[in-house]
């Protein structure tokens, strides 16, 4: 697991990659978000009386107290995430037959580790015994960990903007500038969350196996488009935030570049970026035998016309010395305590007795 991770041999195998870059967890308890992932398919809505418009439909489960809740029990569910492949567990299987018949199976194997349902009970106003539990519960105690576990408000831009002049360097103010002047950074990453929660074309360099509408018969990753069936949503991706965002490479909504400085100059440059990209700028964990698929849609002409074609930003020209200075103000964003010094960290054991990785 994690950057330094290899492909496995056997069964165990990588034999497919995951479909995007797993967005940031920074700040994603922030009241004022309301719509989530690269594509926007998760959002605050009121299509359904659940109150969001999901890959669930009307089958969300109700309780569920925020959007973050909402997301929070999808990946479980997910084939490449947590779920595995149909046949392959009760889980997948269940899945396999509707995205509500699995969440049931999965309440019922939390609540009954002693330990948890224990815990469920006694902070649960609602929850007398642990067979009360449902997936909203758990749902909703995963949302309070993640929002209270990945808060982040205490980097030196937000003492800087608290009015601690001190608290940037020279360089980093220069960077601010940019970044809400010349750069014209802030015309997207706007406001307390530094993200418009909007959706932008950048021509990103495509690869992978991307994510798209179930019948679409080319493997490629449309965007907004895939939730919005809008031609003119397509290859459009929500702005992400920013704090922390030098912790967060590799970037782009598949992770197309490696390093931060290679992303702000494709949004500098998105044309010429993207005709002198190299797929080294992914850093993936080399697996030979998927490379193949890696890279199809660069066999692909027409596909990969329409993706650098489809630009949202204007063309800025930087100096070398600008763009280092935009990067000093973007690595101001770090938290400091938050960072270090988590509020929960990594426990030593989990009641359900699995091992803990650190």
């Amino acid at each position: 697991m994690g950057p330094k991770r290899v492909s496995a041999t056997g069964e165990n195998r990588i034999k497919k990659r995951i479909p995007r870059n797993a967005p940031a967890l920074w700040n994603l308890g922030a009241k004022d978000i309301d719509v989530l992932f690269h594509d926007g398919r998760l959002s605050a809505s009121e299509t359904y009386e659940n109150g969001f418009d999901s890959p669930a439909e009307e089958w969300l489960p109700d309780g569920l107290e925020s959007i973050l809740a909402a997301q929070a029990i999808f990946p479980l569910v997910a084939q490449f995430e947590m779920a595995g492949n149909p046949k392959e567990n009760e889980i997948a299987g269940a899945v396999h037959d509707r995205i509500d018949a699995a969440w049931p199976i999965i309440a019922k194997r939390v609540r009954t580790i002693p330990e948890y349902g224990a815990m469920f009970t006694k902070f649960f106003e609602n929850v007398s015994k642990p067979e009360d539990v449902t997936i909203a519960h758990i749902a909703n105690a995963l949302a309070a960990f993640m929002a209270i576990e990945w808060q982040s408000v205490d980097t030196r831009y937000d003492q800087f903007l608290l009015g601690d002049d001190s608290a940037l360097t020279a360089q980093e103010k220069r960077g601010l500038a940019l970044f809400d002047g010349k750069a014209n950074c802030s015309s997207c990453h706007s406001g307390a969350l530094l993200s418009d929660q909007k959706f932008h074309a950048l021509a990103v360099p495509p690869f992978g196996p991307g994510r798209t509408r179930g019948f679409d018969p080319m493997v490629r990753d449309v965007g907004h488009m895939g939730e919005s069936n809008d031609v003119n949503d397509a290859y459009r991706f929500r702005t992400p935030m920013l704090r922390n965002v030098t912790l967060t490479a590799p970037y782009g909504h598949n992770g197309a570049f490696a390093t931060l400085e290679g992303i702000i100059r494709h949004h500098l440059d998105p044309v010429s970026s993207f005709a002198a990209w190299d797929k080294a700028q992914t850093n993936l964990v080399p697996v030979p035998e998927i490379e193949h698929v890696d890279f199809a849609i660069w066999d692909n002409p027409r596909e990969l016309q329409k993706v650098a074609q489809k630009i949202d930003i204007e063309p800025i020209s930087l100096t070398d010395s600008e763009i280092a200075d935009l990067l000093a103000f973007l690595h101001s964003l770090t938290g400091t305590k938050s960072v270090t010094d988590p509020v929960f960290g990594v426990p030593e054991t989990v009641p359900s007795g699995l091992e803990v990785i650190k």
